[in-house]
């Protein structure tokens, strides 16, 4: 890592990921009538195994240097939380920006196994809004209190999100796996009652019929490799990691082309302001996928 800010290539360095590919190349990572069916109904459907073996080693490999203070290019970080938990025994690491740093965490943005179901979850152009790695070390592995993703992402409309949760390890319900409220995504948009730590705070803004639905929360367990895609109001949180071993992911957040946005402060921490109402686009949010574009040509920011 040179410390190079990568977020000026808006497409792949390297050739560890396919990123453009026909769309009848596409079909294999594309989702079935039936995952979309279940999405639209629940709010959240595993998607296919997107990371190959060589993958996963690269990008394992980078993020023992991401999760090191100080390391090339720790200037690019949005955020950077060596624990976010308020709990130091429980450790839960978590920090947004990867895909400036390293090379992999980079090109896994354009990565046809991601763009193509997202693609067709969003209905249309994919565009890059952040990324997000959380870790949760052995034994010691703290919790994501349940939420909503958007009611982090309000500055930014019409809410038009989707959220890719990939498992760079086996993720299990004792090293604390996501677990989803299904049909949550039906609900309006609740307060924030915070993303690590407590994992019964959001009792306190459910109603008695949500409360009830709430309690049929449902574990996701993955191998490592495969994805999971949720709408941006689906609640969701995970648990401690009660293992020997660490479970780590990498998040890929994206929009439909055309999101705006709607503050007049920046977006991320660091980057000039895209004024309200002015759609996002440029550096920091690239194109990753248009299927109305030829497939095999870069898509035009």
């Amino acid at each position: 890592m040179s410390g190079q800010d990568l977020s000026q290539f808006h497409q792949p360095i390297n050739d560890l990921f396919v990123s453009l590919a026909t769309e009848q190349a596409r079909e294999q990572w594309k989702l079935s009538e039936a995952q979309m069916t279940f999405f639209h109904e629940h709010g959240y459907v595993v998607g296919p195994k997107i990371l190959t073996d060589r993958q996963l080693k690269q990008l394992r490999m980078e993020l023992e240097t991401l999760t090191e203070p100080n390391h090339p290019g720790s200037e690019f970080w949005y955020e950077y939380n060596s624990n976010e938990s308020p709990d130091p025994t429980r450790i839960l690491f978590h920090a947004l920006g990867a895909w400036r740093m390293t090379p992999a965490f980079h090109d896994v943005l354009w990565n046809v196994a991601f763009t193509t179901p997202a693609a067709q979850l969003l209905g249309g152009a994919v565009r890059f809004w952040h990324d997000q790695l959380f870790c949760k070390p052995a034994m010691h592995g703290g919790v994501v209190a349940w939420h909503q993703d958007y009611s982090y992402w309000t500055r930014t409309k019409p809410m038009a999100h989707l959220t890719c949760w990939i498992g760079l390890d086996d993720s299990t319900i004792d090293n604390g796996c996501l677990h989803y409220v299904p049909g949550s995504h039906h609900w309006d948009l609740l307060p924030i009652t915070g993303l690590a730590g407590d994992m019964d705070a959001i009792k306190n803004v459910l109603n008695s019929a949500q409360w009830r639905q709430f309690q049929r929360h449902v574990p996701v367990e993955l191998k490592a490799g495969e994805c999971v895609f949720h709408h941006p109001l689906t609640i969701h949180g995970s648990f401690e990691n009660r293992t020997q071993n660490p479970r780590r992911a990498v998040v890929i957040n994206s929009i439909l082309d055309g999101v705006r946005s709607e503050s007049d402060e920046p977006l991320l921490a660091g980057i000039p302001v895209i004024p309200a109402g002015q759609a996002l686009g440029g550096q920091f949010f690239p194109m990753l996928y248009n299927p109305a574009a030829t497939s095999l040509s870069p898509s035009a920011d």
